[in-house]
C-alpha cells in the first residue's frame, strides 16, 4: 500500500510525465503537419484554436485560462485531499487530466490559442490535439471508475 506523500509524488511525476510527452509529441506533429501522405482514418492539418471544445468561446482567452486554471486547482486539492482513499490507478487518470487542461492553457497563454491537428476523415468531427485526448480518455475512464464505485458499494450495501 502506498504512502499519502508516494501517492503524490506520484501524482506530480505522471502530471509532469505527461504535459512533456504531450508538448514534445504535438512540436513534433506540427513539424510534420504538411509532410504526411493522406490517410482514410485522419488528416494532420494546423488550425488555430481561440476557442474551447467543438470552438465555442471563441477569443474568450481570459476566460478559458481561468477555468483550466481553477480546474487544475481544484482537481488537484480534492485529490490531495482524499489522497489516501484514492486509488493509483484513479491517481494516474486525473494526472492525465491535470496535464491536458494544463497543456491546453500553457498553449494559450504561450501562443494566444490551441494547436489542433488531427482531423477524423471518416466523421464529421471538429479537429483537436493531444491535450484533448488526454482529457476526453481520462474523463472517461474516471466517470467508469465512479460508476463501478458506486455499483459496487451499492450492492455490497444490498447485500450487508
Amino acid at each position: 500500500m502506498m504512502t499519502k506523500t508516494s501517492k503524490i509524488t506520484y501524482f506530480l511525476i505522471s502530471t509532469v510525465f505527461f504535459i512533456l510527452c504531450d508538448m514534445y509529441f504535438s512540436n513534433i506533429v506540427i513539424d510534420y503537419v504538411e509532410e504526411l501522405p493522406d490517410n482514410p482514418i485522419f488528416d494532420l492539418i494546423f488550425v488555430k484554436n481561440t476557442g474551447a471544445a467543438f470552438s465555442i468561446l471563441q477569443n474568450s482567452k481570459v476566460f478559458l485560462v481561468a477555468f483550466a486554471l481553477i480546474a487544475i486547482l481544484g482537481i488537484s486539492a480534492y485529490l490531495i485531499k482524499h489522497i489516501q482513499r484514492t486509488s493509483v490507478i484513479t491517481t494516474f487518470w486525473t494526472a492525465m487530466l491535470i496535464a491536458g487542461i494544463f497543456c491546453n492553457m500553457y498553449e494559450r497563454l504561450v501562443f494566444g490559442y490551441v494547436r489542433d491537428f488531427f482531423k477524423l476523415n471518416f466523421v464529421n468531427f471538429p479537429v483537436f490535439n493531444i491535450s484533448d485526448i488526454f482529457i476526453n480518455i481520462s474523463v472517461f475512464a474516471i466517470v467508469v471508475i465512479i460508476i463501478k464505485h458506486n455499483y459496487f458499494k451499492k450492492n455490497n450495501e444490498t447485500n450487508s
